[in-house]
């Protein structure tokens, strides 16, 4: 399964990749966040190893990123590993004008453990793309109160 993702932020695209890039903001703009803890490499480098706690309902999922590729503006690419799914996020930014930055993500799981998670990957597919466009939505929302605050 593969789809992309975007939203444009009225910000500079210098403070929008500053913001997206900074972990310790992920709790202002990714819903259930818990945590994060540098398990290996240079953090923030590729093959950086960093494993992310959130908060799905009422169960913990733990989710563990490898960098792969990481040329900000123009490319943040990762892979996520849980225990039901493994999947590679390749993230840009693209500055359209001057306060205006277009963030983009292709998102594309390589696979799925269970038979509950393949299932609902099959019948409703529309549910994983939902919750990324939510945390993009909410990341735009964010960068654009923190911008304007910043004023």
């Amino acid at each position: 399964m593969k789809f992309t993702c975007f939203v444009d932020i009225n910000t500079p695209i210098d403070f929008a990749v500053n913001l997206f890039d900074d972990p310790a903001n992920l709790s202002e703009w990714q819903d259930g966040f818990v945590s994060y803890e540098h398990r290996s490499g240079t953090p923030g480098t590729p093959g950086a190893k960093t494993n992310f706690v959130y908060l799905m309902g009422k169960k913990e999922m733990d989710l563990l990123e490898t960098i792969v590729k990481k040329d900000l503006p123009g490319e943040f690419t990762a892979k996520y590993e849980h225990k039901h799914m493994v999947n590679t996020m390749t993230s840009s930014f693209t500055k359209i004008d001057a306060l205006t930055t277009r963030y983009e993500a292709t998102i594309e799981y390589l696979e799925f453990r269970g038979f509950i998670v393949r299932v609902m990957a099959f019948l409703a597919p529309k549910m994983f793309k939902k919750q990324t466009q939510k945390w993009f939505d909410q990341f735009k929302a964010f960068a654009e109160r923190t911008y304007n605050e910043s004023k």
